[in-house]
């Protein structure tokens, strides 16, 4: 049974139904119920007493609902579900401008210049976004402000003006009016139900931590070992159990008000993260781009159906269930990386990366605070020190009945922001080491995106920004692809142009020559089977993971009740509340 649904014209109502009927918690985020007799819109999969067929209808979006006038179920919170994957696996205006709008895009430069960098006018884009989707731009964003404003009204200590101007709105009236009109509720209301066990004690200024929903199963190992083989020092830190599910990974990623630190664990049924250091106007921001780089709002159980069916690929989906393409927390840096390890293996090109951060990364600004209360420079501390155990990249027991348990990463462990274009572009002959042709080329694509010649972002068309990069000296068709991929989030687009994967092709007597039109449009997922099947050669977490269903929910038809939600999470700062933030509007 395939999970997805298909938007290309109206919601099929008899399958959705069917759906909410089913309480089905994978279709929560691909569409919503509006309630007549109640007024309330819900997810899916709503514990509530399911309403009578003419009593309901559906939606393609949260804002859609509250356009008509409709308030957000307080029992089934439908704000706090995964994305939909339509967002990724269609590339017309509606989806591409979604994706941009999720990214803060609208928050930031308004529907005409959302407008334009889509490539069209703000009054085509309205009508086609408010015919396909129920909804226009400013709906659409007034939903994604609606939903970071309950986070920050439950789960942190912000007074009610500062969380309306961090979540986006012109004023506190707007603000207010909006909370009544989604949710039912004023937002001094909202507080009170929200967290009382927090209620007046002191939270951290610029902490919070969320529970990320996904669609299972998701492929832990497969993402942990993604992470940990591109670890730059510095920018990001991994700390690794024997379990190949359990590890926790951190980094500095560069936001539009700002720099944070984020720090993903996941846990059963959910993902963990807790971004520090941040300027609350970009929370929904790093959410998304947290989920982006994780493929959070993936259909999985679509995309193995599918390529499971294929007899050549049938082994390699029942070895990995639920293998997801890893995206990027910032497309520039996804850019140069790649470049950087053109031709070169994995553990060359991070040395090569490690070195650039280290020379031309930025400090992180709470590294810089550190230093002012020591009056020590951690980066040349680091340098100047003889190498201890704390200098390992990654710190894993070495044996399972390995006794030491290894201390998680601090704040300190992430010291340095990936360098912005304009510094590459400026000091890169001087750091980088290589081939003159290549140091060239990396050189004068930093200077391509410091001076906006080429517009790098998931709104793109993959088509299009394929045929862009190419364009630029150095770049190939297997940089091309693999970019593009990751950025669009793409899931159609086959790597037959990677070693690694010809390689696995070759394993099993496949001719990728012709592009297996027949695992389209999931050819970014098959070619990530490949790739783990080839590795897990010399990659022992990366083996045969079916019998461990350890991070699967029991039931995941379901949805958790709240009390089965109370899982363990990351540590947070004292007083400090965990929350949860999801979903397109």
């Amino acid at each position: 049974m395939t999970t997805t649904i298909d938007c290309a014209g109206a919601l099929d109502f008899d399958s959705c139904y069917r759906a909410v009927s089913a309480r089905d918690s994978r279709f929560d985020g691909q569409f919503f119920i509006a309630v007549h007799t109640t007024g309330i819109y819900c997810r899916p999969s709503c514990p509530a007493r399911t309403p009578h067929r003419q009593n309901v209808h559906f939606v393609l979006t949260a804002a859609a609902a509250q356009q008509q006038g409709y308030r957000a179920c307080r029992r089934c919170a439908p704000d706090a579900v995964p994305g939909s994957p339509r967002w990724n696996t269609h590339a017309d205006l509606s989806a591409r401008a979604m994706r941009l709008i999720a990214d803060g895009a609208l928050e930031r430069g308004g529907v005409e210049e959302l407008a334009a960098r889509l490539g069209y006018t703000s009054r085509h884009l309205t009508r086609v976004l408010t015919a396909e989707l129920g909804a226009g731009p400013l709906a659409l964003a007034r939903a994604h402000r609606a939903g970071t404003a309950r986070v920050l009204i439950q789960r942190t200590a912000m007074s009610m003006a500062d969380i309306a101007f961090a979540s986006g709105f012109r004023s506190v009236r707007q603000f207010n009016d909006t909370i009544r009109d989604v949710f039912g509720l004023t937002p001094s209301r909202m507080r009170s139900l929200g967290a009382p066990a927090a209620a007046g004690r002191p939270c951290a200024i610029g902490e919070v931590s969320l529970r990320l929903a996904y669609r299972p199963p998701l492929h832990l190992p497969w993402l942990r070992w993604f992470l940990g083989a591109h670890l730059v020092a510095g920018l990001e830190t991994m700390w690794t159990g024997s379990d190949p599910y359990e590890w926790r990974h951190s980094r500095a990623v560069d936001l539009p008000h700002g720099p944070a630190l984020a720090t993903i664990e996941p846990a059963p049924a959910h993902v963990n993260v807790r971004i520090e250091h941040l300027d609350m106007r970009d929370l929904g921001v790093a959410v998304n781009r947290v989920r982006r780089l994780l493929d959070l709002d993936a259909d999985p159980l679509s995309t193995d159906e599918a390529l499971g069916a294929d007899p050549d690929l049938a082994r390699l989906v029942r070895t990995a269930p639920g293998l997801r393409v890893p995206g990027t927390m910032d497309s520039a840096e996804t850019l140069i990386r790649t470049m950087i390890g053109q031709q070169i293996s994995v553990a060359a090109a991070r040395r090569h990366v490690d070195r650039l951060v280290d020379e031309l990364g930025r400090p992180a600004p709470w590294t810089l605070r550190d230093d002012s209360l020591t009056g020590v420079d951690l980066r040349d501390a680091r340098k100047l020190a003889p190498p201890g155990p704390d200098d390992a990249r990654t710190l894993t027991p070495q044996r399972p009945d390995d006794a030491r348990t290894p201390a998680p990463p601090g704040p300190g462990d992430a010291r340095r922001l990936f360098p912005t274009p304009a510094a590459i572009a400026e000091h890169g002959h001087t750091v980088l080491a290589g081939p003159r042709r290549r140091i060239d080329a990396i050189v004068s694509t930093a200077a391509v995106l410091a001076d906006n010649r080429i517009d790098l972002h998931p709104g793109r068309g993959a088509a299009d920004l394929r045929a862009e990069l190419l364009t630029l000296p150095g770049i190939g068709p297997w940089t091309a692809d693999y970019v593009t991929m990751r950025v669009t989030g793409n899931p159609d687009i086959m790597l037959d142009h990677d070693l690694v994967v010809r390689r696995a092709a070759a394993d099993l007597d496949l001719d990728l020559q012709h592009g297996h039109t027949a695992w389209s449009p999931w050819r970014s997922y098959a070619s990530m089977h490949l790739w783990r099947s080839r590795l897990s050669v010399s990659e022992p977490i990366l083996g045969d993971q079916t019998a461990d269903t350890s991070m699967l929910p029991k039931d995941s038809m379901r949805a958790p009740s709240p009390r089965s939600r109370m899982t363990r999470s990351i540590p947070a700062r004292p007083g400090q509340p965990v929350g949860t933030l999801e979903g397109a509007p």
